[in-house]
């Protein structure tokens, strides 16, 4: 599967599109993490603890996105975009979002 954040692929030639896909995920961290994030957050310096979590969600709604192109018949995903919205306090969504393509190559 083919990924671009731009609106054409170069080297390519958009035979189909399919429509806008996506891929979802709600993460949220728990306790013990919450705790060793809040310790990270008072000295200071890079959080690695919610660093982790964010890079996990991402890549979950990533995969999530390349499935659901994969399911329309999609071989590209064009202008693909990350999104997130607190969903309540502590809890996070993440969306992959893009549209998929049927690509040739020139």
């Amino acid at each position: 599967m083919i990924v671009t954040t731009s609106t054409s692929l170069e080297g390519y030639k958009v035979t189909q599109h399919l429509g806008i896909i996506r891929g979802i995920t709600v993460r949220s961290r728990g306790i013990g993490g919450n705790f060793m994030g809040g310790l990270q957050t008072i000295f200071g310096g890079q959080n690695t603890v919610y660093t982790e979590l964010c890079e996990t969600a991402r890549e979950e709604a990533y995969q999530l996105m390349i499935q659901h192109a994969r399911e329309h018949g999609a071989n590209a995903v064009i202008n693909m975009r990350y999104d997130a919205n607190e969903v309540m306090q502590g809890v996070t969504e993440v969306l992959a979002y893009g549209s998929a393509v049927v690509v040739e190559k020139l």
